[in-house]
């Protein structure tokens, strides 16, 4: 039996994103933001409203940074979601988080989430949603595995849940992609 809810904003998994910018007197920024993904193999789409003080940013300096947040900073990225760097000057500061600019953007990386796209803005598409072009992953030694390749066990990224407002962790592999369906062949 299934119970119908009506249309909702509800899609799993969410990633929780980390946009980075710079502010026009240089100073960085970061906004937390649900709803964006791939939009090819190598372009980001962010659905950002035109208030956003991220999405003016993003506009005027021609870059931004994705950061995927992760379970040891949910606090800090919940807050940079709560509050407006309209409003709020500081808001980097009291977010505890700390930056270095991109060595291939005009944009910052959050140094404490470990992986992170580096992204030139593109456009805005007809649906007012921000394209982006990737030109690098970073991503933190500390959550690779021995062979150099990303341990999403280490990285442990958050998710965000919409039915309940709540965050969850990813992490525990339950299957090997474009493998496991063979033995229904």
């Amino acid at each position: 039996m299934r119970k119908n809810f009506g249309t909702k904003s509800w899609f799993y998994p969410l990633p929780v994103l980390i946009i980075g910018t710079y502010n026009e007197d240089g100073t960085p920024n970061a906004m937390n933001a649900a709803w964006g993904g791939l939009y090819d193999a190598d372009k980001v789409v962010l659905c950002l409203s035109a208030g956003h003080k991220t999405t003016r940013n993003i506009q005027e300096r021609g870059a931004f940074t994705v950061a995927f947040a992760d379970a040891a900073h949910v606090v800090a990225a919940d807050y940079v979601g709560i509050v407006s760097g309209n409003q709020e000057p500081g808001k980097m500061e009291k977010s505890g988080f700390h930056t270095t600019k991109s060595e291939f953007v005009d944009a910052p990386l959050v140094e404490e989430l470990p992986v992170a796209l580096e992204c030139r803005f593109l456009k805005v598409n007809e649906d007012g949603n921000i394209i982006g072009q990737i030109v690098n992953v970073s991503i933190d030694e500390r959550v690779l595995d021995g062979e150099g390749s990303l341990d999403l066990e280490k990285f442990r990224p958050i998710a965000y849940e919409p039915a309940n407002r709540g965050y969850h962790v990813l992490g525990q592999r339950v299957g090997k992609a474009f493998q496991d369906g063979a033995a229904l062949k």
